[in-house]
């Protein structure tokens, strides 16, 4: 049986490499659905690994296996990688919402790979402290009607 694919922010991704809060969630969406990213992920993780053992919440040792299995997640994910509409459409959402240019270049990326997996239904996976109201509206909106559009600037 092939796997809904998702749009998995890092924030989603984080709790499959290190044990915390949200881990089991998060495994059983990856049961679920297959990762799709952007191609700043990997680097995205690994700075939030790395934070986490700066801040010394993980052991030099939590951090190695934390990054392994970063490295085996992302041999099984898709990533959109750049091209040159996603610039575009970054600074198209920058003028009209209130984002940071990282976040914007990730939500154009999964745009673009909205739009050019038009046969695939593509959901959207992330956390709950989720920065971005537009990314559940723009890949839930059709299977969840209730969902809101984002404020505009």
């Amino acid at each position: 049986m092939k796997k809904t694919t998702a749009f998995w922010d890092a924030s989603a991704l984080v709790p499959l490499c290190i044990e915390e809060t949200g881990s089991r969630s998060a495994r059983t969406r990856l049961r679920k659905f297959a990762p799709v990213v952007w191609w700043g992920t990997f680097v995205e993780i690994h700075s939030a690994l790395c934070r986490l053992h700066v801040s010394k919440e993980i052991s030099e040792l939590d951090k190695q296996g934390a990054v392994n299995r970063l490295q085996l997640l992302g041999r099984g994910w898709r990533e959109i990688l750049p091209h040159d509409i996603v610039p575009d459409l970054a600074i198209q959402m920058l003028d009209q919402y209130s984002l940071r240019a990282a976040d914007s270049l990730q939500l154009a990326a999964s745009l673009f790979g909205a739009m050019s997996a038009r046969r695939e239904r593509l959901s959207f996976a992330h956390t709950v402290d989720w920065r971005w109201p537009l990314m559940p509206w723009v890949f839930r909106s059709s299977r969840f009607p209730d969902a809101r559009p984002p404020m505009q600037r």
